[in-house]
């Protein structure tokens, strides 16, 4: 096994562990808005372990940005769809749906209610989520394939 390949199972792999966090750190901040619970301390770690998920999946797609033959910097790279998708798209995606979830857990540590609190994290993660799924599947090796 190289380390292209090694990175690329890793990154596959810790996919679902990202989406398993932020998708119950959502669920848990909705019902936490809308049913107007108090935050806990459960709530404050789940957001973060989901965020941190968030980040380290970035440094392991950093890692495999650049080693994988599918990135490329050259006079094509825009004009091929599959090129363009894992030099420009792919990550840009993920970067920013990585902003929109330091930016709701940042928001909710400085909120002092606990209707901020979830309203926060429920609004950001899950605009990440979206950025995150959509861009998986712009892939077109959805979100249960290989990237």
């Amino acid at each position: 096994m190289n380390a292209y390949s090694f990175f690329l199972h890793l990154h596959s792999g810790f996919r679902y562990i990202v989406l398993l966090l932020v998708l119950l750190a959502i669920i848990r901040s909705w019902t936490g808005w809308l049913g107007k619970k108090l935050y806990s301390e459960g709530n404050r770690k789940l957001n973060l372990f989901a965020m941190i998920s968030a980040h380290t999946q970035l440094l392991i797609g950093i890692v495999l940005y650049f080693l994988s033959p599918f990135v490329q910097f050259g006079s094509q790279t825009m004009k091929d769809a599959t090129t363009r998708y894992w030099t420009v798209e792919h990550l840009t995606g993920m970067i920013i749906a990585l902003i929109l979830i330091t930016i709701g857990h940042a928001k909710s540590k400085r909120a002092s209610a606990a209707e901020l609190k979830h309203k926060s994290i429920a609004i950001f993660y899950t605009l990440a989520l979206v950025i995150i799924v959509v861009t998986i599947i712009l892939s077109k090796r959805g979100l249960f394939g290989m990237s």
